[in-house]
Parts: structure tokens; sequence; C-alpha cells
């Protein structure tokens, strides 16, 4: 109970736990991220360790693109990166797999990530950083959900959106 406005802890009202053992998810989760040709290996390094952390084990590449070890750490280890040529045969054979394509842009009738109820088989398909996801591509979607922006730049870096978007799965499907 707070005593003059504030709040009273133990002694020790926190210890630092370093390298705390992984959460275990209480149902098997079946999010699979799936990105255009990604510009910048940094990116590309981030979204595979955010993949790892996130306990899954896939994730689809289209294009060119080199994992950094320094910024993915051992993600690399445990995420098997599948690399493709190009993204339309990949969309298409996510749908006859049977997942819901969930492409994550700002566009016309996109839901609102906080408010987008995520089916379990989710493929969450990532456009490349200037361009996002084309018409084309937008095309052979099931849904797409965008993240509100309060401010200026008008959208996230891209690693940092599949991050939003990641744990917005993760934390409807725990």
């Amino acid at each position: 109970m707070p005593v003059s406005g504030k709040l009273e802890f133990p002694m020790s009202k926190f210890e630092h736990i370093r390298h705390k053992p992984p959460s275990v998810a209480s149902v098997q989760r079946e999010l699979l991220v799936v990105l255009a040709p990604m510009r910048s290996n940094v990116n590309l390094s981030r979204i595979v360790r955010l993949v790892g952390c996130a306990g899954f084990t896939k994730l689809i590449q289209c294009g060119p693109g080199r994992v950094d070890r320094e910024i993915a750490r051992d993600a690399i280890d445990v995420v098997e990166i599948v690399q493709r040529r190009s993204f339309a045969p990949v969309l298409e054979q996510l749908a006859d797999d049977g997942y819901v394509r969930v492409g994550l842009e700002q566009t016309t009738n996109s839901f609102c990530l906080f408010e987008y109820s995520f089916p379990l088989k989710t493929a969450l398909v990532i456009g490349a950083e200037r361009e996002g996801l084309s018409q084309s591509e937008l095309d052979r979607l099931d849904a797409v959900v965008e993240i509100p922006v309060y401010g200026q730049p008008y959208s996230y870096n891209v690693a940092t959106a599949t991050t939003m978007a990641v744990y917005e799965y993760c934390r409807q499907h725990h």
C-alpha cells in the first residue's frame, strides 16, 4: 500500500537474472515470418534474432541477404533460414500449406495490429524497407495489419515493426 504517495518494496525489490531460461508457451504456435528481399543485412539479422527469441525455428527470406552473427547472436544456430528467389511463389505455397497470409503494411482496409486476432497458423509477410509490399503481393494476402503511428516519420523501421507484430501474435497465443 502506498504510504504518503510512495510505494513500499522489500529491501531487494529486484534482482538481475542474467540469461533467464526461456518461457514456455502454453500452446504450439505456428507463426512463420516471411521476408521480401531486405536491403539491409542489419534488419535481416535483427529479425532472425527476433524469430529465435520468440521461439520460432524457421523463417523464409526471399532474395539475397547475409545474416550477421554478431547481431543475430545464438538465433543463427536455431533458426532455419529458408532462402527463396522470388516472393510470389512462396505466397502461393503458403496458402496451399494452410497458412493465413497476413501482411504488415499501411493500406486501405487494413486492420489495426492491436485489434486483429491472429489465426494460430499465420504467415506474417514483411515487405522490403522502403518499398513495402507491392500491389501484386498485397493481392495474394488474406489480411493486412498496420501499426498506428502517432508522430513522424510516418512508419516504423522494418525490424521494429516486425518485432511489434510478432510480439502481438505471441501475446495472443501465449
